[in-house]
């Protein structure tokens, strides 16, 4: 008897999504999910009282409720004693006390998002670290008051991570991450010391030097964050199994930082250096020899790279989503090897990259059918008449000249935009044994006047 009543109190379990569980719903909600704003918003007193009155709650987003407070925070942590994740992400009125709150209770929280919280402070990261010891995934992006002293914390205490995501952090610096320095170098004093300068107390942090590793750690997310090459040193040194490495942003980094993302191996199958603008062809090819099994590449705005890398990344056999925007050197030769050799790719930006030409992107289109989204905006040989019909809508933002030069394909289009290049060159083909000249057409009609 007890073991069906068991059972079917778990199936008789539900989850609500965008709005608030009715009063009979109240005891059979485990997930709540409130990802949209509503009209009427949700008010943080509604939101108390349901919290208050849902007792087996085992996850809540509250992403869509941007006028919770503490008080709620602090209900439900009081009534939702089997709570594995919570996500308050833009929830901007939320502080301390209410995260505090959510530690001081041993709940057995596996996620939280904490995105936007901004008023966030070490104090509350650090509890999370040092008390939250089933942690698998922890996301801290955009808080302006993290300090590389929590973080610290983290990579201390929450030994089970898979996730952590640091993004838009601004006052992290190397002095967040695990150092690959020996405590010998730490200690030498054969060095010259430095001229004495004003230091904050953050740069009197001794190196972080820890004796176990991250084993567990696959996804790291450190957009736009102060570090340098030798951060990205320690981190690949103590998370030797890091799969998706997210460092768009991280302007200080050079080739050596490249050099170290090579130990990761097999491993890696997402890497991200949008905007890391020092990186040159040579640790490029020594990334894409390295890691031979990545999908995702992400070098836009990487001003030095040349065809050359582009050639390496053909190669890779798994390769499935390419950036390249803005990547102002690459040539035809890069689109041809593109099409040649990346049998798996499906999609590839090469916005802004101005050199190309329609006859290396129709190659490319004809070449590889598995492709399902091309970014080609500000490429002028795209501005052709007859190829902006094909194009997804532009952004409502976009100005005059903005909308202009859009040129985004997805889906059926890239098949459209295909099948209309098929033709042009038929009725090319069809001058030439004519000996006709030959002029673009905008229609999809095979006649040649």
């Amino acid at each position: 008897m007890d073991t069906d009543d068991g059972s079917s109190f778990h199936e008789d379990m539900i989850t609500i999504i965008d709005r608030l569980p009715t009063e009979d719903e109240y005891r059979r909600v485990r997930h709540l999910a409130l990802h949209r704003s509503t009209e009427p918003p949700i008010t943080d007193e509604q939101l108390a009282d349901t919290l208050g009155a849902c007792p087996h709650l085992e996850s809540v987003v509250l992403s869509g409720v941007s006028s919770v407070t503490d008080r709620a925070i602090v209900i439900l942590a009081e009534q939702a004693i089997n709570l594995q994740g919570i996500n308050l992400t833009g929830c901007d009125q939320v502080t301390d006390v209410g995260v505090l709150e959510l530690t001081t209770k041993s709940l057995p929280l596996q996620w939280i998002q904490l995105n936007g919280v901004i008023g966030i402070t070490d104090p509350a990261v650090s509890a999370i670290a040092k008390t939250c010891s089933r942690l698998i995934e922890l996301e801290l992006c955009d808080l302006p008051l993290l300090t590389p002293l929590s973080v610290r914390d983290v990579w201390s205490f929450s030994r089970k991570l898979r996730t952590l995501r640091l993004a838009r952090c601004p006052l992290l610096t190397d002095k967040a991450f695990p150092s690959s320095l020996g405590d010998e170098l730490l200690n030498s004093e054969d060095e010259k010391p430095l001229p004495p300068r004003p230091i904050t107390w953050l740069d009197k942090l001794p190196p972080l030097f820890l004796r176990h590793s991250a084993e567990n750690l696959r996804i790291l997310d450190l957009t736009s964050c102060k570090i340098t090459d030798e951060a990205v040193e320690g981190i690949v040194t103590h998370a030797p199994k890091i799969q998706t490495l997210i460092l768009s942003g991280c302007a200080k980094l050079t080739d050596r930082a490249l050099e170290s993302i090579c130990k990761l191996g097999e491993h890696l199958d997402v890497l991200m250096l949008a905007h890391v603008s020092k990186i040159t062809d040579r640790a490029v090819v020594q990334v894409a020899r390295s890691c031979w099994n990545l999908r995702c590449v992400d070098v836009a705005f990487c001003r030095n790279l040349t065809d050359m890398s582009v050639f390496e990344f053909a190669a890779l056999k798994s390769l499935r989503r390419l950036s390249l925007v803005r990547v102002q050197k690459l040539t035809d030769i890069a689109i041809f090897s593109l099409a040649e050799h990346a049998n798996c790719l499906e999609r590839l930006h090469l916005s802004y990259c101005d050199r190309l030409s329609l006859e290396a992107l129709y190659l490319l289109l004809r070449k590889r059918r598995d492709l399902q989204y091309l970014t080609a905006t500000g490429i002028p040989s795209f501005r052709r008449k007859g190829i902006e019909r094909f194009s997804d809508a532009p952004p409502p933002t976009c100005d005059s000249d903005q909308k202009a030069a859009f040129r985004v394909f997805s889906g059926s289009n890239v098949a459209g935009l295909r099948r209309f290049l098929d033709k042009e060159e038929q009725r090319l083909r069809d001058a030439e044994a004519k000996n006709i000249p030959f002029t673009a057409r905008s229609d999809d009609k095979l006649d040649l006047y």
